[in-house]
């Protein structure tokens, strides 16, 4: 089995029927038949059912594919790496909305005056989408908060962080230190999109004890999010790092939620299967750095959480 084997064995997967496949690697659709005909009888297994005009993966060609897919993105790293060998190494790097907001510049920040040849490109989105990025090898690396769970996935925990519940000053909830999980019940809650992490968080727990709750907002942006709850459209949960100012200036009240921890952490994610290039170490590194200085120089207050002292725009 070559390698165009394979990429045409995988290509086919991916669109479900050979002539599409043929289409898509501008190659006849005889060629593409021959060549699943040839691997199939050459390990004696079928990779495809053939049924009404469509083809359905058997059992042997969803392992296989499996493999393919890890194959292929050990292999292009090998490319890239031979390609590059002699420069220093792009990154294309993953932060979900939170990280992006609060850690992100600071992390560019340092790679960029670390590896001033570097071409950095970042993309911010939830975390179930930079997970499927990771697996198609679209990302070299993300930073993200919400749960990872791939097996193919490696994830490293790098910088500490704390959510906390938000209110408006007009909202019943103003002035309290604490709020019980079931006092939810039946609150308009303002949330982040399907797929993040810090919304996947909170619906868990709510799940998980039979809360009956209501999404009135559900929104991409945190900006959205912070006005609307400073608007007393509802209540939110929302990393402490992202409502210092508006919690300083009396425009939105922050307090915990009982029973419950909500210290999370910001993890490193990366395929387990990536060749871990010089940029991509030096990225890994830096965002420890940053973990472990505001380990350092912060401290926990029981009442709203962890104080992490200001940094001067990514400067030691």
């Amino acid at each position: 089995m070559t390698i165009r084997d394979i990429e045409i064995f995988m290509k086919v997967v991916e669109c479900g029927k050979m002539s599409e496949a043929a289409k898509k690697l501008y190659i006849s659709h005889s060629a593409v038949s021959q060549t699943i005909t040839e691997i199939e009888k050459e390990y004696n297994v079928h990779f495809f059912e053939r049924l009404s005009n469509r083809i359905y993966l058997t059992y042997a060609g969803k392992e296989l594919y499996s493999y393919a897919q890890r194959f292929m993105n050990i292999y292009n790293d090998m490319c890239h790496f031979l390609q590059e060998t002699n420069l220093d190494h792009g990154i294309r790097i993953g932060a979900t909305l939170t990280v992006g907001s609060c850690v992100m510049r600071e992390a560019v920040a340092l790679l960029k005056k670390e590896s001033k040849d570097a071409v950095t490109e970042v993309f911010v989105a939830n975390t179930q989408l930079l997970e499927e990025k990771l697996l198609a090898n679209e990302l070299d690396v993300a930073l993200v908060e919400g749960c990872i769970r791939h097996p193919h996935l490696m994830v490293e925990p790098v910088i500490e962080d704390m959510m906390v519940l938000i209110c408006s000053p007009q909202h019943p909830f103003y002035g309290r230190k604490s709020v019980a999980l079931h006092e939810l019940e039946k609150q308009e809650l303002i949330l982040r999109e399907q797929g993040s992490g810090t919304r996947a968080q909170l619906e868990e727990e709510l799940i998980k004890r039979h809360i009956d709750y209501h999404v009135r907002w559900t929104s991409y942006s945190i900006t959205a999010i912070k006005n609307a709850v400073m608007d007393n459209e509802g209540i939110s949960l929302i990393s402490v790092r992202l409502i210092k100012e508006e919690v300083q200036a009396g425009l939105l009240w922050q307090c915990l939620i009982e029973d419950i921890s909500w210290q999370r952490t910001f993890d490193i994610v990366y395929h387990k299967d990536r060749f871990i290039f010089p940029t991509m170490e030096k990225f890994i590194q830096i965002c420890n750095q940053i973990g472990n200085k505001e380990w350092k120089t912060s401290h926990i207050n029981k009442e709203i959480g962890p104080i992490v002292e200001e940094t001067n725009n990514g400067e030691e």
